[in-house]
């Protein structure tokens, strides 16, 4: 634009792009896209198919996992002249299990501002449609490739309370199925593939369920797996009714708050059903 001061800085905007289907860009992020005078990508040539998509010409530039650091210096010398720049990944949001990290860490420390822009999420996605209660839970990105760290890790889980959100290579989910098994117990597990995509699929039941389904042996794309927790564990470790009761006119007791916030609020706390609070708090059957 004519006649407008030079900003003293740009911003660096992280934008989520489609984790599978392209119809799932957000009208912000191509406006975004289009605006910057830069796109950073994690893959160039992917980066260029989704912005012929939307008629995006805006200029391209790599920074991926082995030379974000390098880049970084380059990008934030753009964004201290003034210029903004988007940068995006191959799938969903840059800086969660993807790049992005570096340099939004070095644009924080130069005092850039940082706009995120936000879109679709396998993690999200594939909650809302699982089938698990989900107001607390845990995302913890890929599962260790060597069997080693991957059993220790399992043996991490086993005395969590919230579902797990995990990604996994088709490749290596047989194994991490069976190891899963080995270490967890037979827990019912959800698993998401091709999340958005043609050929879209979830699979539901326990980890026997799964290593047995005929499919499971050629399983391919993009794969997110959501563990429950142990049921024994948590009805041993769940709260007393009259405990709940407590805890709920707590929150009640100094006003301002509906039932239903109240109700909303200790199932997150205590990771539990909503219906679970209603029955304890005004009797069996209740959902007021």
């Amino acid at each position: 634009m004519q006649n407008q001061p030079k900003k003293e800085k740009g911003n660096l905007y992280i934008v989520a792009t489609p984790i599978g289907n392209l119809k799932d860009m957000t009208i912000r992020a191509i406006e975004v896209l289009k605006e910057v005078h830069l796109v950073a990508a994690e893959d160039t040539r992917r980066a260029r198919i989704l912005l012929a998509a939307y008629e995006i010409s805006t200029s391209v530039t790599s920074l991926f996992e082995h030379n974000e650091e390098h880049k970084s210096a380059f990008l934030i010398a753009s964004l201290l002249e003034g210029k903004d720049i988007a940068y995006i990944t191959d799938a969903g949001t840059p800086g969660v299990s993807d790049p992005g990290y570096i340099l939004i860490r070095h644009a924080i420390d130069a005092g850039i501002r940082v706009v995120p822009i936000p879109g679709a999420s396998a993690v999200i996605a594939g909650l809302s449609a699982s089938g698990v209660p989900a107001g607390s839970f845990v995302f913890d990105g890929f599962i260790p490739s060597a069997p080693a760290k991957r059993k220790r890790y399992f043996a991490g889980l086993i005395n969590e309370t919230r579902p797990v959100v995990l990604f996994e290579s088709p490749r290596r989910l047989l194994s991490s199925l069976t190891d899963m098994r080995a270490v967890l117990g037979d827990r019912q597990v959800v698993l998401l593939r091709e999340l958005t995509k043609l050929f879209e699929e979830i699979m539901r039941g326990s980890i026997t369920d799964l290593l047995e389904h005929h499919s499971i042996r050629s399983v391919k794309g993009e794969i997110t797996l959501i563990v429950t927790p142990d049921r024994a564990k948590n009805m041993a470790t769940a709260p007393e009714p009259a405990d709940i009761r407590a805890l709920f006119n707590e929150i009640t007791a100094e006003g301002g708050c509906s039932n239903r916030d109240a109700v909303r609020s200790l199932s997150r706390k205590l990771n539990v059903p909503r219906q679970q609070i209603y029955n304890s708090v005004f009797g069996k059957g209740s959902d007021k």
